[in-house]
């Protein structure tokens, strides 16, 4: 167990751990020359067109006579849960961070996350090879942040290698190597798992204690339930199977599983015939921020579309899902998401991996709805609201803000978290020309496009970074659409009072524009309750009867109106309108 070092990479989004973790690889000669590609670790086609890590990737290195796990990544905030669970299976971690851009909010959030599981941190100045390199000014930053001293900062260019050899002697010398009893009862915690068409579900866990043999009868403590390891090996590029694991590693587990229920991350595994006293704790769920209505459109895909969210929930635990029903759209899913980024990504993954179309509603939040009999319901929907009568006060989720950005773009920045309905807490500056703005917004207020705007106000260099800071009361409304009088309970939303008129007028002219014309009037309106307070109208499409009247009396001409008019009273009865998708994500869009 001495010669094991398990750790990852964190660090904020696009600041080089891909690129640092190729050169490892490449330099311990875990990959060959061959199989070699910028962003070995990133195996899923949608990670190497955005060039983002989705996925954390755990992999095995020799260097030196020593074995290191190396756990790569993501560095955006959408996708902190897969950062939680790699920092719970290891004993140390690489802090990067880009000379060109300095500490940004999710360098600052994820280092908190490693320090409060007491992991030895090596900061690492990455890109140091650029022109625009601040080597000197980011180092006072790190030095700020860490309380570490100057030369304890390693600078390193992962694109061209230069510094990656010292950066794998100091894991070697800095990070503590596991503790654990390889005799002692079996206990291994599951940190991630993985669906295979062919081969069940196969889940990557660290022993924690004990010794895993190949043949073992093991049981999954949360679950209850039991299994034969079929196969356990290591991961390397691709699994290698062995014959025993014992306590410190990080290695996979075959055993025939084959429903996706019967593995939770953070589960523990231990013997049948040995089992451990209790399971290993410390490892937190998944608080799913935004909801969504996700359906198929073809109503009779539903159950695929079950099975597709089930297997991408073992790829993804933050993923949660329960079924509901939509007057407009049928059966579907309500599913959680850790952001707008990953509800995204989810969308695509579903398009791409399972061939599901799918039909996604205006995302929202959860909100405590408590009632004058004092109960309190916890509503992720708007079509779920209590009767107004019946509801004593709303509360909203308010979540706490940190945002990092040169003084430059501070008066902006402050204009756009005000009109959120944000407080400022704190400002302070970090170092130089670079300040960290503190502010307690509502959840509900930043889902839909702040990130956008706050990137394109700063140019690109606001950074952000949150976490929830509890409930609120609040004066929220239900916002309904109506087209022709009927409801359309996907197009719903629950919003500020004082936003609502003007929202409602905003939703009412984007759906005009993209509700394709009927041959009936087609009435868009906005409503509060039983008060309208906008609408539009999408008008008909009318065929010109009157072309066959050349000249004669007027009354004909009356006669042939009257009788289109008729029809298109009849027609507008039994008439109804579909909804396109582009216009369940042009709320998104709207401004």
């Amino acid at each position: 167990m001495d010669k094991i070092r398990n750790f990852c990479i964190i660090a904020h989004i696009d600041h080089g751990k891909s690129t640092l973790a190729d050169r490892m690889l490449e330099l311990t000669g875990t990959v060959d020359v061959r199989s070699m590609e910028a962003q070995v670790l990133d195996d899923m086609e949608l990670e190497k067109e955005r060039g983002i890590t989705i996925k954390s990737h755990a992999i095995q290195m020799d260097h030196k006579g020593y074995t290191l796990n190396l756990i790569d990544t993501p560095g955006h905030v959408d996708f902190s849960y897969e950062v939680s669970r790699s920092i719970a299976a290891c004993e140390g971690a690489v802090l990067v961070v880009d000379a060109t851009q300095g500490v940004q909010a999710q360098t600052i959030s994820n280092l908190y996350m490693a320090i409060e599981h007491d992991l030895e941190i090596i900061p690492v100045l990455n890109k140091c090879d650029m022109e625009n390199a601040m080597p000197e000014r980011v180092e006072d930053e790190i030095v700020d942040l860490l309380g570490c001293k100057r030369e304890e900062i390693l600078r390193c260019s992962a694109k061209t290698g230069e510094g990656v050899p010292e950066i794998l002697d100091a894991i070697i010398e800095r990070i503590p190597a596991p503790v654990g009893d390889p005799s002692a009862p079996l206990q291994c915690l599951v940190f991630d798992s993985v669906f295979n068409s062919f081969r069940g579900i196969i889940a990557y866990f660290k022993v924690v204690n004990g010794t895993m043999h190949t043949g073992d009868r093991v049981r999954f403590v949360n679950t209850g339930k039991e299994y034969d390891a079929d196969e356990i090996g290591i991961l390397k590029l691709d699994m290698s199977p062995r014959k025993e694991i014992s306590a410190g590693n990080v290695g996979y587990i075959i055993s025939g599983i084959k429903t996706s229920t019967e593995v939770k991350v953070g589960d523990t595994i231990t013997h049948v015939a040995r089992p451990c006293d209790k399971a290993i704790a410390g490892f937190e769920e998944a608080k799913p921020m935004v909801f969504a209505g996700v359906y198929p459109i073809e109503s009779e895909d539903y159950e695929d579309l079950r099975a597709s969210l089930e297997k991408l929930q073992l790829n993804d635990a933050s993923l949660t899902f329960q079924p509901e029903s939509s007057m407009a759209l049928g059966f579907g899913f309500r599913c959680g998401f850790l952001g707008l980024l990953h509800m995204e990504i989810i969308q695509e993954r579903l398009d791409r991996e399972f061939d599901m179309d799918v039909i996604t509603t205006v995302p929202n939040v959860s909100y405590n709805v408590y009632t004058k009999d004092g109960g309190m319901v916890e509503v992720h929907n708007p079509a779920g609201m209590p009767d107004l009568t019946e509801i004593d006060r709303i509360e909203e989720p308010y979540i706490r803000a940190s945002i990092i950005t040169t003084a430059d773009y501070i008066g902006p920045i402050m204009t756009l978290c005000l009109g959120k309905r944000g407080e400022l807490v704190k400002q302070e500056y970090i170092s130089g020309n670079r300040m960290e703005l503190l502010f307690d917004m509502p959840l509900g207020e930043i889902v839909i496009d702040f990130y956008d705007k706050l990137k394109s106000i700063s140019k690109g260099y606001a950074s952000f970074d949150w976490h929830m800071n509890g409930f609120r009361p609040s004066n929220l409304v239900k916002l309904d659409i109506l087209l022709n009088g009927e409801q359309v309970d996907a197009l719903s939303t629950l919003t500020h009072r004082d936003n609502a008129v003007d929202f409602g007028r905003r939703m009412c002219e984007k759906l005009k524009e993209l509700l394709p014309r009927q041959q009936f009037d087609i009435a868009i309106q906005a409503a509060i309750g039983a008060k309208i307070i906008a609408r539009e109208t999408v008008k008909q499409v009318r065929k010109d009867v009157l072309a066959k009247c050349y000249g004669g009396d007027v009354s004909r001409k009356r006669k042939l109106l009257e009788k289109q008019k008729r029809g298109k009273k009849r027609m507008k009865q039994i008439g109804n309108v579909e909804v396109p998708q582009k216009a369940f994500l042009a709320v998104l869009k709207l401004d």
